[in-house]
């Protein structure tokens, strides 16, 4: 398969450039997997679609300020951006994404805070380290993340909005995106309903919003990004894979970490003392694949040739997730991280 196959027409006036004035208010565009049909719908009804029994499975990282502004010995500004957590014990050094040109040795500052880079790599990327723990920096002097495409600096909105209201582990480099709708409201509407809400960690980078460079999918390189699933959520899971209740990622990376961990889980004894699963998924998921855990989707709306619009092609067959985003589109649906969300079921 080419990269090509995989694309469509965004019209700028389609990407969501802010999130809604209030979260949770963004529309759902539900597609029916087998059929293809769909439904105009709103996120704050998605109780309407499960089912008392059906495990609602969310991740809950927590987008660091990773976009951190450099300057070099002669005042020339440079760009950082730290990335993903890969669940190192050596806090002061990290790999980083870089704008500029950056040379071994030379010590960059960011904010008062002097920074060295020890080596730089292919693909624009390179290692830096500090005499203090890069996230502190981060949370001091660095910005949030936002998406190139949105054209902006980020907000005092951002630094809200850009992070899901359940996050807890920090660590990602852009957020989870079909998460951000998410409110308390609708966990309380799900819970009362008896869906079972249940977490893991995934930290967003590379591995999510890397573009393909290849022309051919199989040829593709997916970098890995470090995932941890609690005990308590294996036993929710398999539970309800053993009573056939819906298991729904919310989002790709969700279901990116439950399908590149199926057997494990499967195979998890709940009688030992694991306390939980963990270690780096680079599973690429593109049409072809069969899942194995996943019964449910709730993902954005993705843009054209990504890693991320394949999985949910391969969830749903590109034909009928085409034809449902050509539909979005011209029922003005927002598109992309700030905007509406897809429920594929």
């Amino acid at each position: 398969m080419r990269v090509s196959d995989f694309d469509y027409t965004l019209p700028n006036d389609s990407i969501a450039i802010d999130p809604p004035e209030v979260r949770g208010t963004s529309r759902l565009l539900v597609l029916d997997k087998y059929s293809g049909d769909t439904q105009y719908q709103h996120y704050a009804d998605l109780a309407n679609f499960l089912e008392a029994g059906d495990v609602l499975v969310m991740n809950d990282t927590k987008v660091i300020k990773a976009r951190l502004l450099a300057t070099n010995k002669d005042g020339k500004p440079r760009e950082l951006l730290l990335l993903e957590d890969h669940h190192n014990t050596d806090f002061t050094t990290r790999k980083v994404l870089y704008r500029g040109k950056i040379h071994q040795n030379e010590v960059l500052t960011v904010g008062k805070t002097p920074i060295t880079v020890v080596g730089v790599l292919d693909g624009g990327i390179a290692i830096v380290s500090a005499g203090l723990n890069l996230l502190d920096v981060a949370e001091t002097a660095g910005s949030v993340p936002l998406p190139p495409y949105l054209h902006r600096d980020a907000t005092q909105k951002d630094i809200e909005r850009y992070q899901t209201v359940f996050a807890r582990e920090p660590g990602s480099v852009a957020a989870p995106t079909a998460s951000l709708n998410f409110t308390d409201e609708l966990a309380q509407k799900l819970k009362a309903k008896g869906v079972i809400l249940a977490y893991l960690t995934l930290h967003v980078g590379l591995g999510t919003f890397l573009p393909i460079r290849s022309d051919e999918i199989e040829a593709h390189d997916m970098h890995s990004e470090y995932y941890e699933i609690p005990a308590a959520t294996i036993k929710i899971i398999k539970n309800a894979n053993t009573n056939r209740h819906k298991i729904v990622a919310l989002g790709t990376t969700v279901s990116r970490t439950l399908e590149f961990a199926a057997q494990n889980i499967l195979d998890f004894d709940s009688k030992s003392n694991t306390k939980m699963i963990s270690g780096e998924a680079n599973i690429f998921i593109y049409p072809g694949y069969r899942f194995k855990l996943v019964d449910a989707l709730l993902t954005n709306f993705h843009a054209p040739k990504s890693t991320v619009l394949m999985m949910a092609a391969a969830f749903a067959t590109w034909p009928h997730l085409k034809h449902a985003y050509e539909e979005a589109i011209a029922q003005d649906y927002k598109l992309l991280s700030y905007g509406d969300s897809m429920l594929i079921i």
